[in-house]
């Protein structure tokens, strides 16, 4: 009385039979799933064309700079605050020992060594803002040469995709009466379709844009560097003809 009647004791039985029958079926599909989407001759075809059209549309400078660059994608964004502190430093530097005492400082910021530099020789605050803003314009150009490195490849990421979509299909069509072989040709042409669709939207796209937007950010940041160096450069240049003259 009240205990678990047959039927049920066979539905649960049924129940754990299934569950036990179906766990590790579904805990290994996962892997089957790559195992099938992996497919090495579609994978060179894509990579190896995309490294390729990328390579020969910039030149190795460019190619180098890109590379390189992915270093900024796991950086913080750069801010100018510390090179701020640095030419504070440097202004109370030349207040107490004289600007020339600047030429032996270490500053690591290539704009900004530049810039102290040329207010050491006596440059005037328009010459300095002049030789901040081609410093800035030539990093400018250098993130936007690296940017469309990524870009060129994501533009050929596709192509390629679609030239290995071709390979397979001529493979398939070459061998007609081999079964085995048609398999084979038709995974290469349609995972080649998927590799350059997923290069280009996954990966290379996204850095493209993470570059260029961390450019910009750098771009309008190295702005705030002006005025202190100039307000120096004004500061500074009248003694240091004084001292000239003397």
């Amino acid at each position: 009385m009240g205990g678990p009647t047959p039927i049920d004791d066979g539905c649960r039985t049924h129940r754990i039979r299934s569950t036990a029958q179906t766990g590790p079926r579904l805990a290994g599909y996962p892997r089957m799933l790559i195992a099938q989407l992996f497919d090495p001759v579609a994978l060179a075809i894509v990579g190896g064309g995309t490294l390729l059209a990328a390579a020969l549309r910039a030149p190795m400078r460019d190619a180098g700079r890109a590379l390189s660059a992915l270093r900024v994608l796991v950086r913080r964004p750069f801010r100018a605050d510390a090179l701020l502190d640095q030419i504070a430093v440097q202004a109370r530097i030349a207040q107490r020992q004289g600007v020339v005492a600047l030429d032996r400082s270490v500053i690591a910021d290539p704009d900004v060594a530049a810039a102290i530099a040329a207010i050491v020789d006596g440059g005037t605050p328009r010459e300095i803002e002049a030789l901040l803003r081609y410093h800035r314009q030539a990093r400018i150009e250098r993130h936007v040469a690296a940017a469309d490195v990524w870009s060129s490849a994501a533009e050929a990421a596709p192509a390629m995709g679609m030239v290995g979509t071709l390979i397979g299909l001529a493979g398939m069509f070459a061998n007609m009466t081999d079964p085995k072989a048609i398999g084979g040709a038709m995974a290469i042409a349609l995972l080649a379709t998927l590799y350059g669709a997923l290069f280009a939207h996954l990966m290379l796209i996204p850095i493209c844009h993470r570059l260029r937007a961390a450019g910009r950010a750098e771009a309008v940041e190295r702005v705030r560097i002006e005025a202190p160096l100039m307000a120096l450069a004004l500061r500074e240049t009248p003694r240091h003809q004084l001292q000239s003259v003397a």
